[in-house]
């Protein structure tokens, strides 16, 4: 195997590992952003559910204070009544009474759907507080990782890139253009190499002159079909398949 094809190699398993740990490091913000997430819509359901709960606990106080009011209209109308001596009027105000006392059975039953709504919005809070206390765990827990794991992959990733131009020592600047050309344009397989006299990049099969060409190890062989540079080892089988 030419010489310079040996060190593209090892430069491109040391790009493909500097890809894969940049690839990783980048999922931290998404992954991070996921556990935030899931805390702040805990955190929004329990503060829905206590906004829910506080609504029905003050329409149940303003029942309270609309059947005091009704009580007091009945006192007032119960001491008219007494006071009058008109048989006209005392009928006026005991109908009166009587129209309170109905409308304090209404309110008492509201007060009663209400209570049961209380009771229910009560254990909405109980259960989104629970809710919120186990993300708030998970999500310490997540970040906590996620930050260890962090450190790990930028360790990982300054030891992979110290050195990397030591790899490129001796290598044809112009080959290596060639190379950094090939890695935005095809990825981590720059430089592949061939089976059964196919092409490993993109699978096609290459003409017999390459083949013997790349199999004579003396210059750089591109694939006439992607581009990408192409190696040939004694492992290899050249054997076109069935």
């Amino acid at each position: 195997m030419l010489e310079v094809i040996e060190k593209l190699l090892v430069l491109q398993d040391r790009d493909r590992n500097i890809s894969r740990v940049k690839a990783e490091l980048a999922k931290a913000a998404p992954e991070r952003q996921v556990a935030q997430n899931r805390l702040t819509s805990a955190q929004q359901k329990l503060e829905a559910a206590k906004h829910t709960a506080m609504q029905i606990e003050s329409d149940r106080k303003k029942l309270e204070l609309e059947v005091d009011a009704r009580k007091q209209q009945i006192d007032k109308y119960s001491i008219q009544q007494f006071q009058t001596k008109k048989n006209d009027e005392y009928r006026a105000l005991a109908q009166e009474i009587a129209n309170c006392r109905a409308a304090i059975v209404q309110i008492e039953d509201q007060q009663l759907e209400l209570m049961e709504r209380g009771e229910a919005a009560q254990r909405e809070v109980a259960t989104a507080q629970r809710v919120l206390q186990e993300a708030k765990a998970n999500y310490d827990t997540q970040v906590a990782e996620l930050a260890s794991r962090e450190e790990n992959l930028k360790s990982r990733l300054a030891q992979l890139v110290e050195g990397h131009e030591q790899l490129t020592a001796g290598i044809d600047e112009s080959v290596l253009t060639r190379y950094s050309r090939l890695r935005v344009n095809k990825g981590d397989n720059a430089i592949v190499g061939i089976e059964h006299s196919v092409c490993g990049g993109c699978h096609m099969k290459l003409p017999v002159q390459i083949v013997v060409s790349c199999q004579g190890q003396r210059e750089v062989i591109s694939c006439p079909n992607c581009g990408r540079m192409l190696y040939y080892s004694d492992h290899m089988d050249l054997a076109v398949a069935d």
